[in-house]
Formats: structure tokens, sequence, C-alpha cells
């Protein structure tokens, strides 16, 4: 963990104290325990999933530099990325992670347990169910998804669900440009306006990497997000 507390300072500034160390060591281990079984994530070794999942997630902090959200949502979540390691760094972040697939919200909730994290939900359900939900329906300050679908999709996913002043994050890859640039129509239409594209540099990772920025404008219009699997098979083109 020496390499990985060097980097989030280094990269990030993000200085690690020993619980934090601690329990990401303990995610570690519980990571690939689990991926030996369950097939959670193509990452199977520890600099991996230092450099892939942690530092990919500690990028985040980034786009909200000394002010960093209350209440997040991570949509998409996986094996707990960006959110657990995010929730790591800030105890007193209330946070939601959405998982449709059961074996991973299941891994989710095992590592919230084992590292008692509080003020963590986990729901096993499609991003577009939630984002019908008056309980989470505009009620985050921030949104997250990191590889999740494209631009169009993904702000249809995110935006429903976060308080207009807030902002909604997506982690792209190299053509987080051109799917910002595609996207915008799209998401004037969902209440958002694209603030900034913010470049990520992950040591040994080649591919460029952004976060997508989109501030919450305006309220979502009550029809969106469509229902579950509308928005993947039939992206908004406006």
């Amino acid at each position: 963990m020496e390499k990985l507390t060097y980097e989030a300072l280094t990269l990030f500034g993000i200085h690690l104290n020993k619980r934090q160390i601690a329990s990401l060591e303990i995610y570690t281990r519980e990571l690939l325990d689990w991926n030996r079984k369950f097939n959670l994530t193509a990452i199977r070794e520890e600099a991996g999933i230092r450099t892939k999942h942690f530092l990919d997630s500690f990028s985040c902090v980034l786009a909200w530099k000394n002010s960093p959200p209350s209440r997040l949502i991570d949509i998409g979540t996986g094996a707990g990325f960006p959110g657990l390691p995010l929730k790591i760094l800030y105890p007193h972040l209330k946070l939601t992670l959405v998982e449709s697939v059961g074996k991973k919200a299941n891994f989710c909730n095992h590592v919230v347990e084992t590292l008692k994290l509080s003020d963590v939900e986990v729901l096993q359900l499609r991003a577009e169910d939630v984002g019908q939900l008056v309980s989470h329906r505009e009620k985050y300050d921030w949104a997250v998804a990191r590889a999740v679908a494209n631009l169009p999709v993904l702000a249809e996913y995110l935006l429903p669900l976060v308080q207009v002043g807030g902002t909604m994050l997506a982690q792209k890859g190299e053509s987080g440009p051109a799917e910002a640039h595609g996207a915008e129509k799209v998401i004037k239409l969902l209440g958002g306006h694209i603030r900034q594209l913010v470049p990520v540099t992950l040591p040994g990772v080649v591919e460029e990497r952004y976060l997508v920025l989109v501030d919450k404008v305006a309220a979502t219009p009550p029809g969106y997000p469509r229902k579950a699997g509308i928005p993947a098979k039939n992206p908004l083109k406006k």
C-alpha cells in the first residue's frame, strides 16, 4: 500500500491515514477472494486494483477539490467503484450504491459490513427505476458513474438524481470529449449544462481519461428517465 499512498498524494493531493490504508487493504483482500468465486471484475491482481480501481476512484477528487459531496449516488457501481473508495476517504459522506447484478450488490453489502461503514445504502435496482423514486429523484448533490454507458444514456441515468445546483460526474476514457460534444442537446433537455472536462493521468495507463462534469441547472422533465432498458436501446438524440 506504500505505492498507493504515494500516488494518491502526488496525483490527487490525498493524504491517506492508517485507518484508511487498513480499510483499502481489507477491501483488496476481499475483492481478490470474492473474484475467485464470482467473477466480479476482470482485474485480478493487486497492482491493477490499486491503479484501475482505487486511484481511478480517487481521481473524482479533481472534480470537487476542497468541497466534497455530502450526498453521492454511484450508478452501476459494480464491485463498489468509485463509491466505496470515496466513502473510505470521506467518512461523513452519505452514499448510495446502485447495482442491478445480485452478486455485485451482495459484494458491496459485504464490504460495507466488513469495514463497518455507516450511511451507505446498496440498491439492487436499475438506474432508470431509482430515478423515478421520490426518495432518490433530485436528492443528491453529486451523481457519478464510470464505464457504464455512452454519455447521452448516462445523462438520462444520472441527471434525474441530481438536485438543481448539483453536479453529474461521468468518468470517461479517450472518447470523453467527442461524447460530450455529441451529448450537449440531450444534456440540456435533461436539465444539465456541461461545465468542463478534467483530464486524468493514471500511472501505467496509456489511454487518456476524463472527468466530464455536468451542472444541474434546471429540473429534469418528469418523463425521464424512461422505463428500464429504453435509454440504452434508444438513446436520446435531441
